[in-house]
């Protein structure tokens, strides 16, 4: 097993829209590579050695993308194979792709070298801004591969080294699987940089001046390329690009083949949406929407549904909120979580494996610390524990309608509820067939879930059948793997000792909880930690009454 690397140029022709172009390239092109497991990370950099403004230039592509693979063998293998196959390529990809100039050539791994404390890019807080790439591609004359490896190891790279901001360096060439008969071989060194102020550093000069380093490009290299690249985008399995679909210039709207990724263009009266999906560690697929900000370094906030609901249920707090100027900052994503699947995987489900998949959403959008995570009931309790679990990726959270412990009546509340689903003679299913949650549960539920004067005829109960309709709608396999979740929890011990700033939120018309979350918010161990109470609201006061939350949420960050 030979690790690789993908090494694809690219020049954009004239008439191309550079909001397509990146639109196609960071949602659809790169996740799909992102997605494949030999695939770890991928990266997009710009030239800067460059004139500014200058003319056109198929042979010196300004756009750079890098992806590492474990095992070059799987240039040749499916899947990687059958996704560059027309039949398989969306009409976009072709349409962008038929305007584009493209270099693309395939390496192995020969030598890497690292500073100590070296990071990978995505890794780095961000600031990777700045971050300097330095690709330098060449042949060499037959006879003399020794010498350019005897150059590399004893000098060339302990010399890069010294240049102020040097993070690493390696070595490639031209892909065994691809050039079996080791004709024709390329070269390519990397050598990357915290930045560009070592470049015309005199540690750089003395690096390419030595009687060595003289004798190396006169008598052993062909062709040497030199390019200057500075970082421009990370890659990551879950698409996350609103900034291209913010531009006011680009309206498009794009869905994949599968109809599992869709991106919409913002307009006077819509915000910027990526719709995906990211893949669990035990392999379930995940919907997600992202929207708001097109700042690619936004802060994220992160909603986390209750149990039988679906993400609609955030609707109208996140036009409230969007509404004030100051939270147009942020940008949001909310997802399905387990229970709302048809198929949630075989792992038990937990309130510790429900607070994971918050952080796997994290780490495919390329976030290391969520601005907030805010959750209702399950969804609540998700949140709390993620905060408890995770302090290092959680700015702050708001947990909304739950208990710091599972309350010993659950599993028989809950089993209940199951059988009278079950038992529902109208027996619905969905349009796979597979058996929904139904109208009894779901009218007993919102009935449940929403305060009496809700149902008064007008905007307030047309939020509940809403809400009513995720219900009916809930997959029931889904439900009752994920209900488990309520049966046994207990977050009190932990919250002793809990370090992230927080807020606890409860509907005024919500039974007990009132009572019980304001003691939840005396035992938190961040000093003035409060509860905020809706008024007019049970136990979804976001989509009972969005605008009052909204307020909270906007106040609180």
């Amino acid at each position: 097993m030979t690790a690789g690397l993908l090494y694809v140029t690219m020049q954009p022709k004239p008439g191309l829209p550079s909001s397509q172009f990146h639109d196609w390239y960071n949602n659809e092109h790169g996740p799909l590579r992102l997605r494949l497991p030999f695939f770890p990370n991928g990266y997009r950099y710009r030239a800067i050695d460059s004139e500014p403004n200058s003319p056109f230039d198929a042979s010196k592509h300004e756009w750079l993308a890098l992806y590492d693979i474990t095992d070059s063998a799987e240039f040749l293998r499916p899947p990687y194979t059958t996704m560059r196959e027309d039949t398989v390529k969306t009409e976009r990809e072709k349409e962008t792709m038929a305007q584009i100039t493209v270099g693309r050539r395939m390496f192995d791994l020969i030598k890497e070298w690292k500073a100590d404390d070296y990071k990978p890019v995505e890794d780095i807080d961000h600031d990777s801004k700045g971050y300097v790439l330095v690709p330098v591609c060449f042949k060499v004359k037959p006879g003399t591969e020794g010498k350019i490896d005897k150059w590399y190891d004893e000098e060339h790279v302990s010399l890069l080294q010294k240049v102020p901001g040097w993070r690493r360096s390696r070595r490639f060439v031209t892909s065994s699987v691809l050039n079996p008969s080791a004709e024709e071989k390329e070269y390519l060194a990397i050598h990357e940089y915290a930045n560009s102020a070592g470049q015309n550093s005199p540690e750089m000069k003395a690096a390419v001046s030595t009687e060595m380093s003289k004798d190396i490009y006169a008598n052993v290299v062909i062709g040497r390329v030199r390019r200057v690249y500075e970082w421009y985008y990370t890659f990551g399995p879950a698409p996350r690009d609103l900034q291209s679909l913010s531009d006011p210039t680009y309206t498009a709207k794009f869905s994949s083949r599968d109809g599992l990724t869709q991106t919409t263009a913002s307009s006077s009266t819509n915000r910027a949406v990526v719709e995906s999906y990211i893949t669990t560690p035990d392999g379930v697929q995940i919907p997600y929407k992202l929207e708001g900000s097109g700042d690619p370094e936004a802060p994220l906030i992160v909603l986390v549904n209750s149990i039988l609901t679906d993400w609609g249920i955030w609707d109208e707090f996140l036009d409230a909120f969007f509404a004030d100027p100051k939270n147009q900052k942020f940008r949001v994503v909310r997802y399905r979580a387990r229970g709302r699947l048809a198929d949630p995987g075989d792992t038990p489900i937990t309130v510790d494996l429900l607070s994971q998949d918050v952080i796997t959403i994290l780490d495919a959008l390329r976030v290391r610390k969520a601005a907030a995570v805010i959750g209702v009931s399950l969804g609540g309790a998700t949140t709390l524990n993620a905060a408890l679990k995770y302090p290092s990726r959680v700015e702050n959270f708001i947990s909304s309608d739950t208990n710091s412990l599972a309350p010993p009546s659950n599993p028989t509340a809950w089993q209940e509820r199951i059988t009278l689903s079950e038992t529902d003679p109208e027996s619905p299913t969905d349009t796979m067939g597979a058996r929904v949650v139904g109208e009894k549960l779901a009218e007993i539920t919102t009935r449940r879930w929403f305060v009496p004067d809700s149902y008064d005829g007008g905007v307030k109960q047309a939020r509940a059948e809403k809400v009513k309709q995720y219900v009916y709608t809930n997959h029931l396999g889904g439900f009752k793997k994920c209900v488990k979740a309520l049966y046994s929890y207990d977050l009190r011990e932990a919250m002793k000792t809990g370090t992230v700033r927080g807020l606890f939120v409860v509907g005024a018309g919500d039974g007990v909880l009132p009572k019980g979350m304001q003691k939840m918010a005396e035992d938190y161990a961040v000093a003035g930690t409060e509860l905020a109470i809706i008024e007019g609201a049970g136990h979804l006061p976001m989509a009972e009454q969005p605008e009052k939350f909204a307020k909270v949420v906007g106040d609180f960050l």
